[in-house]
């Protein structure tokens, strides 16, 4: 589960990256696959896929949330 975390989060930073990108004008997955791709949209769908997992396990992979867990 740890892997699929790791994943997980790294397609999450990914993607808010690109958001602060295109809030300057700039679409990193688009200019990298190009814009409407198929590839693009594989990105997109992971990234989407991602910040649903992440929402639904948060709290037994997170130290802050879980108290079991420890800091």
């Amino acid at each position: 589960m740890k892997t699929l975390h790791m994943i997980t989060f790294t397609l999450l930073v990914v993607g808010g990256l690109n958001w602060l990108l295109v809030a300057f004008g700039w679409n990193l997955v688009d200019k990298v696959l190009g814009p409407g791709s198929t590839g693009a949209m594989v990105v997109y769908v992971l990234v989407g896929l991602s910040a649903i997992w992440e929402v639904l396990n948060h709290k037994k992979n997170c130290k802050c949330c879980n108290p079991g867990m420890g800091m």
